[in-house]
């Protein structure tokens, strides 16, 4: 079964980091990236502009609208996600505790729906 693991971290604690720290933070990610792809369970992996970059859209009575930046104000922002092909839950979960983001911010796990078609 696929499970998408989003990351959520606070972006304005992350853009405090020195640049020793985000280049150690990135060096844990691409490990990280390694250990899945070398298990077999990776499907795909992205990390996400900040959402200063981000453009929200709704439709209302037929009507189109679109605004800049996130849905909502939230302490923690998607930063980016594992889409993973685990066996069950139990697994999704332990390569969730393993991604770095786990430690200061939060993993959203969700399974696929998976649709016959």
């Amino acid at each position: 079964m696929q499970y998408l693991l989003m990351i959520y971290t606070n972006e304005q604690q992350d853009a405090q980091r020195t640049p020793e720290e985000q280049e150690a933070n990135m060096g844990e990610y691409f490990a990280f990236t390694n250990a899945v792809r070398e298990a077999g369970v990776m499907v795909a992996g992205e990390a996400l502009h900040p959402t200063t970059a981000a453009t929200t859209v709704r439709v209302r009575n037929n009507q189109i609208s679109s605004t800049d930046g996130p849905f909502a104000e939230t302490k923690e922002q998607l930063g980016g996600y594992y889409l993973l092909n685990c066996e069950n839950l139990d697994e999704a979960i332990k390569w969730a505790a393993k991604i770095p983001g786990a430690r200061d911010g939060s993993i959203e796990i969700r399974p696929i729906w998976e649709f016959e078609g």
